[in-house]
């Protein structure tokens, strides 16, 4: 219930404060004045001895009246939550980007919890679930060719509209114009890759079966993680006497890390970094809180078996103009580089159509014209 859901993201916020502030102030502070006291102690001896430990008892009370504050604080935001002041997440854009985002971050812990918070897979219309059996309200005009469309980390539904040129059409409306049915779905991104592609596979089997229509070609089209998941699903042992997948003609991913992202890697290097000083071992477990999903993206997907019979296209994006420019090559799209995005290397893509988009970032390509224009070309016929 949305009452409940106000009360949990509360409550967690009350957590991740206690855990990512008050105590990661405290043990940054307690382990900085240790480090110098101990080096003052062996030169001046039972002065600073004392004054350490009045430091110390000082330091305590500051730190745990830091604690109260922060639980009676969201004690009050409970309060209010019971009154009915404060929003509802599942019914308003910003609460539903709000648990989006933290699904993307600690996903996985809302579900090895039982949080109401967590996000489940589904097929999405009007910022709510659509439930299998009532697909032919929600799709009246259902067609035998089915897009699927699936968004990045901490990302949700919405995002197909996002960066749409003025004047112009958003993918999935694209799509539509293509002759295509569109269906938006929503995953819990904090979950791992391959999890979630296990989720998706049969969620995808349960809607071809529930279509209204007899479904005659899929095309399932992923942005960042999205992409990851969608390969993922694909490669699920089917067993299922009719699986989806020998309906899927086409896998188009826009900027997704198969090989790996350099910004994920690095967190994973920075909190083991971090974490071997006593000064900075708090701010290393922060880092090391990111879901699962997260450090799926460090390495990507290399070395899957993608089914031979699917054709993949791969749209990679690059913050200059020339992608031989030495900047490009490093930030790529900000995000994912270009080798990654398209797959190139060992543990890659090896039969694929790839489409680069200068002077674009992560998010430029989920409604780019040249990304229309291929979707154009590859899925017209």
């Amino acid at each position: 219930m949305p009452e409940a859901r106000v009360l949990d993201l509360y409550h967690f916020a009350a957590v991740a404060a206690e855990e990512l502030v008050a105590d990661t102030a405290r043990e940054t502070h307690r382990a900085v004045a240790a480090r110098t006291f101990s080096l003052l102690e062996p030169r001046l001896g039972l002065p600073v001895t004392a004054t350490r430990w009045t430091h110390d008892a000082i330091a305590g009370i500051v730190h745990t009246s830091v604690r109260v504050g922060v639980r009676g604080a969201s004690l009050s935001l409970k309060v209010a939550a019971d009154a009915g002041v404060g929003p509802e997440v599942e019914h308003g854009s910003r609460g539903r980007f709000v648990r989006s985002a933290l699904n993307g971050l600690v996903g996985d812990r809302f579900v090895t919890e039982g949080s109401p918070l967590a996000v489940r897979t589904a097929v999405r219309m009007g910022g709510a679930d659509v439930p299998l059996d009532e697909l032919a309200e929600a799709f009246p005009g259902a067609r035998g060719r089915i897009a699927v469309l699936l968004h990045g980390l901490s990302e949700d539904e919405r995002c197909w509209r996002w960066r749409v040129p003025e004047g112009g059409r958003s993918t999935p409306e694209l799509l539509e114009d293509l002759g295509w049915t569109p269906v938006l779905l929503r995953a819990n991104t904090g979950l791992s890759v391959r999890e979630n592609g296990v989720v998706l596979a049969a969620l995808l089997q349960e809607l071809v079966g529930a279509w209204p229509v007899p479904v005659e070609r899929i095309v399932l089209v992923g942005h960042s993680m999205g992409g990851l998941i969608q390969r993922a699903a694909c490669a699920v042992a089917a067993p299922w006497e009719h699986p989806w997948t020998d309906l899927v003609s086409d896998v188009v991913t826009l900027g997704t890390p198969h090989l790996g992202a350099p910004l994920a890697a690095g967190i994973t290097r920075g909190s083991a970094l971090l974490g071997r000083l006593p000064e900075t071992a708090a701010i290393g477990r922060i880092l090391e809180h990111r879901s699962v999903g997260v450090r799926d993206l460090d390495d990507g997907l290399p070395e899957l078996a993608d089914p031979p019979h699917i054709r993949f296209r791969l749209v990679s994006g690059m913050v200059t103009r020339s992608s031989a420019h030495p900047v490009g090559r490093f930030l790529g799209d900000l995000l994912v580089r270009m080798p990654s995005a398209h797959g190139e290397g060992r543990g890659g893509i090896a039969r694929a159509d790839r489409v680069h988009v200068p002077r674009a970032d992560h998010f430029d390509l989920l409604n780019h014209p040249t990304v229309h224009d291929a979707l154009r070309s590859w899925l017209t016929a």
